[in-house]
């Protein structure tokens, strides 16, 4: 089913594995952060906490494994200094997210940015991909009381885009992220994360696309 472009006012992309291939650096971050405090999670592990707030995932691994000597938020902090660290030398848009942009920002869509990721995060990522002037307004779920799958941090993004939520294309990849656009009454394209281990229940999405630029082409943009 092609995306009518017309039936929306913004566009409000998820970051991790949708605007950078983030997905890799959390696990390799999280693995070596939890390896230090003697941990036995594995990458593999990581793939049940995938579109959680970091400290929702760390409570639910420290639940799991109750680690001593060191405290979940010490952890959370470790793993945010890695992160900051891979990013910067990792630092790649997917495909087709600066065409994306690009063709948003000239038809006057209203772009915003709703993630499960922490601020420094967030202007890490908009600065190392240069891509910062896209977005009205950028929002992180560490400044909610929920993270995905709540509906909150999409829910705030629109109001301070000042677009009604039943307006809005959402851009996910995982499965929290699209019931958290579902939950808000927004549209949700979903663009698998390719690390993720196939998961049937992304059909709750409403549209499904493999990349970025098969999305760019559906809604119009690419001139022959």
């Amino acid at each position: 089913m092609k995306i009518e472009l017309t039936n929306f006012d913004a566009v409000i992309f998820d970051m991790d594995g949708v605007l950078i291939d983030s997905e890799p650096l959390w696990k390799i971050a999280m693995e070596e952060v939890f390896r230090s405090i003697g941990s036995q999670l594995t990458r593999q592990d990581f793939q049940k906490t995938v579109g959680l707030r970091l400290d929702e995932v760390i409570i639910f691994w420290h639940q799991h494994e109750g680690w001593k000597n060191v405290t979940p938020k010490e952890v959370e902090q470790q793993i945010v200094l890695k992160m900051v660290e891979l990013i910067r030398a990792n630092a790649a848009p997917l495909q087709g997210v600066l065409e994306t942009l690009a063709f948003l920002q000239a038809r006057k869509i209203k772009i915003g940015l709703a993630t499960s990721s922490y601020e420094i995060l967030i202007q890490t990522v908009l600065k190392e991909l240069k891509i910062s002037s896209f977005f009205e307004v950028t929002h992180s779920a560490e400044h909610e009381a929920y993270g995905k799958p709540h509906p909150a941090v999409y829910l705030t993004v629109a109001d301070r885009l000042a677009v009604s939520p039943v307006r809005c294309l959402v851009i996910e990849d995982s499965l929290n992220g699209i019931i958290s656009g579902k939950a808000a009454k927004m549209k949700v394209v979903c663009i698998p994360e390719k690390t993720h281990f196939p998961e049937p229940k992304l059909i709750l999405a409403d549209y499904h696309f493999d990349t970025m630029t098969d999305f760019l082409e559906d809604i119009g943009t690419i001139a022959q």
